[in-house]
C-alpha cells in the first residue's frame, strides 16, 4: 500500500512540475532495442571524493559532459553484495534479501557468500537483466553479483563467472566484443565491474598510493571503454557507480566482542563494521543481549526492529537477531575472526550509510542525460529507476524514486 501512495505522489510531483515526459510509461521495447545501448559500470569501493584527485581524466570527463552528484548515499549496511543487488533491483537489502556478503537463512542449506550460485538466495528480488530478457531485449553482464545465479529462471544472454585475475582492460574488451554483434543481436543492457579500487582501500587505506594507483588504472580502463564505443559508432548511455565509500582503520581501533561478552553463548553471523549476532532463547543469550544493548564506546547495538528506520534494515528474517554497528573506522570482531585474517585492515565500508566516508560516485553520460549538472546527494536505490526510464522497459516494484533523479534525463 506504502509503494501505491509513492507511486501516486510521485505522479503528482511530476506533473505540477510539466515532466510529463518523464511520468509516462517506459519508450516502447521496440524502440529502446534500436537505441543506445546502457552499460551500468560499477567501480567497487570508489568513494565520492576520490574524483578530486586529479588522477581521473576519463571519468572527470564523462562528469564535465554529463551529470555527477555530489555523493551517491548507499543503502546499509554499505557492503558490496547488499548495494550491487540494490543497484539493479531499486530495492532495499532488507526487501531484496542479499542482507550481507555472508548471512544464513533458516530455510536454506549452508551460509550464502560471495560464490553463492543457488537462485534461492537470489530470488526476492528481480535484477533488471531478467526483467529485460523476458521483454525481448538482450543483456550482458561483465561481472555482477547475482550474474551467475538463473534468478527466476533467467540469466543474460551473455554472463561469465567471476575471475578476479582478469584485467580491467580484459573485462572492456570482453564487453565491446558482446557491442560487435549485429545490431538485431546486440545486447542493449550491459554491466562492468571492476574490483581493484576496494581491494586495496582495504588493504592500504583510502588515502594510499596503492589506491591512488587503483584510481589511475581503473580510469584508464574506463577510457579504453569510451574509445572502443567511439571506434564503433556506439553512442551509449552510461551510468558509472560505486557501492559505497572507503573508511581508514586500524588494528587499535577494533572492538573485540568477546572482551564484552560471553560470545561462546551467541552466534556471530557477520562482523567488521557492523556485526550481526543471533541471540539462543537461553539465559546466557539473555544475558549477552542485555549488555550488547547497553551503551557503549564506538559502537551501537539494537534489536533487529529497532535499528534506526532510515536503515531500512531489519525486517527481513535473514537479518539477525541484534545488530551492532561500529563508529566509522572502528571494527567490531571476535578473537577467532581476528586470528583468521591473513593482515590488518587498513581500510573497511559497511558503516552507516549516511556517513561522508560511505559515499559513493555517481557519474552518467550519453544521449540520454544533461550536460554539466551536478545533482546534491540522493539514495542509490534511485539508480533503478532512472534504468528502465533510460531502458525503456517495464520495471519490477521498487523502493526507487524517479522523481529524485529525472533532472539528469535530456528529455
Amino acid at each position: 500500500m506504502a509503494a501505491i501512495f509513492r507511486v501516486l505522489g510521485l505522479l503528482a510531483a511530476l506533473a505540477l512540475a510539466g515532466c510529463a515526459e518523464v511520468s509516462g510509461p517506459p519508450r516502447p521495447v521496440a524502440e529502446a532495442r534500436a537505441g543506445a545501448p546502457l552499460i551500468l559500470v560499477s567501480i567497487d569501493g570508489f568513494r565520492w571524493d576520490y574524483l578530486n584527485r586529479g588522477i581521473t581524466p576519463n571519468l572527470s570527463a564523462l562528469a564535465a559532459g554529463g551529470v555527477r552528484a555530489e555523493r551517491m548515499l548507499p543503502s546499509f549496511p554499505s557492503i558490496t553484495f547488499p548495494n550491487h543487488y540494490t543497484l539493479v533491483t531499486g530495492l532495499y537489502p532488507d526487501r531484496h534479501g542479499i542482507v550481507n556478503n555472508t548471512f544464513e537463512d533458516a530455510h536454506l542449506a549452508g551460509v550464502f557468500h560471495m560464490n553463492s550460485k543457488d537462485e534461492a538466495w537470489w530470488d526476492e528480488g528481480t535484477p533488471i537483466w531478467v526483467s529485460a530478457e523476458r521483454q525481448g531485449v538482450r543483456t550482458a553482464t561483465e561481472f555482477w553479483p547475482g550474474s551467475e545465479a538463473a534468478i527466476h529462471g533467467v540469466r543474460p544472454s551473455h554472463w561469465e563467472p567471476f575471475n578476479q585475475a582478469k584485467s580491467g582492460d580484459q573485462r572492456v574488451d570482453s564487453l565491446l566484443g558482446w557491442l560487435d554483434a549485429p545490431a538485431a543481436a546486440r545486447p542493449q543492457f550491459l554491466t562492468l565491474y571492476f574490483d581493484i579500487v576496494d581491494t586495496a582501500g582495504h588493504l592500504h587505506g583510502p588515502d594510499s598510493p596503492e589506491v591512488n594507483q587503483a584510481i589511475a588504472a581503473t580510469d584508464a580502463a574506463i577510457g579504453r571503454l569510451v574509445a572502443g564505443l567511439k571506434a564503433r559508432g556506439l553512442d551509449a548511455n552510461l551510468i558509472v557507480v560505486a557501492d559505497h565509500g572507503m573508511a581508514a582503520t586500524a588494528p587499535e581501533r577494533t572492538i573485540v566482542l568477546d572482551d564484552l561478552v560471553d560470545a561462546s553463548a551467541v552466534h556471530v553471523v557477520f562482523s567488521d563494521a557492523v556485526s550481526g549476532i543471533d541471540i539462543p532463547q537461553t539465559p546466557a543469550g539473555a544475558a549477552v543481549e542485555a549488555k550488547l544493548l547497553a551503551p557503549h564506546d564506538h559502537m551501537t547495538c539494537w534489536k533487529k526492529a529497532e535499528a534506526p528506520a532510515r536503515f531500512h534494515y531489519g525486517a527481513n528474517p535473514r537479518v539477525p537477531d541484534v545488530i551492532c554497528a561500529a563508529d566509522v573506522g572502528w571494527l567490531v570482531e571476535t578473537r577467532e575472526e581476528m586470528a583468521r585474517r591473513r593482515r590488518p585492515l587498513q581500510g573497511e565500508h559497511g558503516y552507516d550509510n549516511a556517513a561522508q566516508e560511505m559515499g559513493a560516485l555517481f557519474i552518467v553520460n550519453g544521449p540520454a542525460f544533461r550536460r554539466g549538472v551536478v545533482m546534491k546527494p540522493f539514495p542509490n536505490v534511485d539508480v533503478y529507476p532512472l534504468m528502465i526510464q533510460v531502458l525503456g522497459i517495464q520495471g519490477e516494484p521498487n523502493d526507487g524514486r524517479l522523481a529524485d533523479v529525472a533532472g539528469v534525463l535530456e528529455h
